[in-house]
Order: structure tokens, then C-alpha cells, then sequence
């Protein structure tokens, strides 16, 4: 009986022994599982204080996006005005070159006649030439002597002719001249009066039309067109040394000669 008691003793203080520790770990797991809830309550709020911070940084993006866009716009709007100056402003046309004598129509345009530019002279000789490439020394010479010529010839056909007119006025200022309905005498002389008058005006103007020409010769434009600026073809030349056209220019009546 003494040894069943003891038996029983060591059963109970075993009991007692194992009894507590498993109190203690019930107690200390309990504690660990508070600590881990601690520990990931720690790190929740972490994450939502980077969560709110991802949140504001797209919120200040997104108004500096909204800001950006009326920006935008005002330049877009701004682009039509520019366009606007620009059709103001329209393309400087190229400046059509002028005749040399603008009052006058040329066959080589129904509208404003090819102008082209007369070359500088090349050079100028002893005796005052100007030469171009178009028309040389020894040609320019003949041609004023040819000029020369023609005016002293001009110049003595106009003294001529105004002092028969003159004559002719005199003697009829005199009573010289015989009048009656048969013969007519009278109106015979006012006619040849009227006549020597307009072919000595005549041969005043060429004279004019040769000093002209002479004065090109030195200044190098002589030869070309006063319309086109074209050179004159040698053979018009030498058969008309005054002249200022084309044939075809002066047919259209863009040139006294």
C-alpha cells in the first residue's frame, strides 16, 4: 500500500511539473503572435504613409499637367495669329524692268515688251568710241562719220529750203508776184511757201536725231534698242544711222525711226 501511495505521489508532482509548462507555452505563444500583429501593424502603416505619398505626387502632377494644357492652348491660339500676319504680308513680286521708253508699244508683246539690259561699254577709244560687245570700234567709227556727213547735209537742205521760204514772203510782201484767176501765181507760192517750211522743220529734226546719235556712240548705248534694248541689226544701221528701233518695233509704232 506504501508504494502504490508513492507511485501515485510521483504520478501527481509529474502532473504538476508538465501542468505548468504547458501554461507556459499557451502563455508564450499568445506573445509571439501579439508581437507579429505589433510587427506587421508597424509596417501597415508604412505602406500607407508611401501609398500617400504616391497619391500627393500624382495629385501635383496632375495639376501640373492641368497647368501645362491652358498654356498650350494660348500658344495654339496665338499660332492663327501669326498666320494671319503672314497672309498680310503678301510675297514681294520681282520688279518688272521699265522700257526705256514706256509711252511707246513694242510688236514683241501684246503687253509690256521684253526689256533687256544695254551691255556697259567694253571700253573707250582715243577719240571718244565707246565699244561694246556688240558693236566695235571700227564700225562705230564709220558710223559717225556717216552721221557727221548726214547732219551737214541735213543742215544745208534746211538753211536752203527756210530761205526760200523767206524769198518767198518777200516778194510777195514786195508785189513781185502776178496775180489773176488764170494763172493762179498767188496760191502756187503760198503752197511752195508752206511746203520749203515743213521739209526744212523735217530736216531740223533729223539734225536732232543725229546729234542724237552721235552722243550715244560716246556714251556706248549706240546701236540698241530704246524699247527692247535689243541691238539694232548693222544692216538698219548703216542704211539709217539715226535710228533708235527694230524694224519690227518701228512697223509697230514704238519708234520715230
Amino acid at each position: 500500500m506504501a508504494a502504490a501511495k508513492k507511485s501515485a505521489a510521483k504520478k501527481k508532482s509529474a502532473a504538476k511539473k508538465s501542468a505548468p509548462t504547458k501554461k507556459t507555452a499557451a502563455k508564450k505563444a499568445p506573445a509571439k503572435k501579439k508581437a507579429a500583429a505589433k510587427k506587421t501593424a508597424k509596417k501597415q502603416p508604412a505602406k500607407k504613409q508611401a501609398a500617400k505619398k504616391q497619391a500627393a505626387k500624382k495629385q501635383a502632377a496632375n495639376k501640373t499637367a492641368a497647368k501645362k494644357q491652358p498654356a498650350a492652348k494660348a500658344a495654339a491660339k496665338k499660332q492663327p495669329a501669326a498666320k494671319a500676319v503672314a497672309k498680310k504680308t503678301p510675297a514681294k513680286k520681282p520688279a518688272r524692268k521699265k522700257p526705256l521708253n514706256p509711252s511707246r508699244t513694242s510688236l514683241l508683246s501684246n503687253d509690256v515688251p521684253d526689256v533687256h539690259e544695254i551691255p556697259a561699254p567694253r571700253g573707250t577709244s582715243k577719240d571718244g568710241i565707246a565699244y561694246t560687245k556688240d558693236f566695235d570700234v571700227k564700225f562705230l567709227k564709220a558710223q559717225r562719220e556717216e552721221l557727221e556727213l548726214r547732219r551737214a547735209s541735213e543742215l544745208k537742205r534746211a538753211v536752203r529750203l527756210e530761205d526760200e521760204a523767206e524769198s518767198l514772203v518777200e516778194d510777195g510782201e514786195m508785189g513781185d508776184v502776178q496775180f489773176d484767176d488764170e494763172g493762179g501765181e498767188g496760191d502756187t507760192m503760198v503752197v511752195q511757201r508752206d511746203l520749203d517750211r515743213v521739209l526744212s522743220s523735217q530736216a531740223r529734226q533729223t539734225i536732232e536725231e543725229i546729234d542724237a546719235a552721235l552722243e550715244r556712240i560716246t556714251k556706248g548705248t549706240y546701236g540698241y534698242s530704246e524699247v527692247s534694248g535689243l541691238p539694232i541689226p548693222r544692216e538698219r544701221l548703216e542704211a539709217l544711222p539715226e535710228t533708235t528701233v527694230l524694224a519690227a518695233e518701228k512697223v509697230s509704232g514704238a519708234g520715230l525711226r
